[in-house]
């Protein structure tokens, strides 16, 4: 992802038993759990203070947070708000979050790429919050800036698979990896589009392009087996998902594809 690699509340059906329709990029994040920072979030200024609070939000965030606070007394603008925004996000406060972020992206005198890379933090915020519709509004204003950007068309075509939108998601993924052919999450978003339009071949042909590309991605591998799993082979589902088990013990993807491992198990009469 560009800005945020978040995290939202996956839904509460399996994915065998939904029909595939359970969203296992969104998963296992809530208001308890920090979320992860950007690596590069966009600047909005050069003041020494905004990259100091930048700085903190990975290890420190409730002290970036009171930085930017203290700052923002002192007159640090739109700068302070937004690492302000970003620390609460880290901090679990999706959706009061996805509000500032919204406010600052709207009323900002920055240039036009910085105010799309903001939007698109509201629009991953909202995510994270459980509100694909805003997500969706949010990243749609990012657009309209910055048309051409793969990983803001990304997040969009995410927020429209959360909306049961798949035709539409998969517009965005295909613009995304036109863009950026080696962006490994819109190349599995785009095999899960095409899975839920039931074109599984080429379904199968975006999975493994994205495999290709990164052949220990949990998320890659976990659609993978879904998409064998619906093609027949019981036991190339079983290995991609022992698989992620295996990789991400811990994770939101291991949780759902160990559900799956289960419904296997438990046989036909159960699914």
């Amino acid at each position: 992802m560009p800005y945020l690699r978040i995290l939202a509340v996956a839904a509460a059906a399996l994915l065998l038993v939904s029909g595939g329709g359970a969203w296992w990029w969104m998963a296992g994040s809530g208001p308890e759990a920090p979320l992860p920072t950007p690596p590069e979030p966009p600047r909005l200024s050069d003041a020494p203070e905004y990259g100091r609070c930048l700085d903190m939000l990975e290890d420190d965030p409730q002290g970036a947070r009171s930085l930017a606070d203290s700052w923002g007394m002192e007159g640090g603008g739109e700068a302070a708000a937004h690492c302000a925004a970003l620390a609460m996000l880290t901090l679990g406060e999706a959706e009061r979050a996805a509000e500032a972020l919204e406010r600052i992206a709207a009323r900002s005198d920055a240039g036009l790429a910085a105010r799309a890379a903001v939007f698109g933090q509201a629009g991953e915020a909202w995510t994270a919050a459980g509100r694909p519709q805003r997500a969706h509004a949010a990243l749609t204003l990012a657009l309209a800036l910055v048309p051409v950007d793969a990983g803001l068309l990304t997040e969009r075509g995410s927020a429209l698979l959360a909306l049961d939108r798949p035709g539409e998601a998969l517009i965005d993924l295909d613009r995304a990896v036109g863009a950026d052919s080696g962006l490994v999450e819109a190349w599995v978003l785009r095999a899960s589009a095409l899975r839920r339009l039931e074109r599984l071949p080429p379904a199968a042909e975006s999975i493994a392009r994205a495999l290709s590309l990164d052949p220990l991605n949990v998320e890659g591998l976990l659609e993978r087996g879904i998409i064998r799993q619906v093609q027949g082979d019981a036991t190339g589902a079983r290995t991609d998902w022992e698989r992620v088990v295996e990789l991400a013990p811990d994770g939101a993807a291991a949780d759902l594809a160990a559900q799956n491992l289960a419904l296997i198990e438990a046989g036909p009469a159960l699914r």
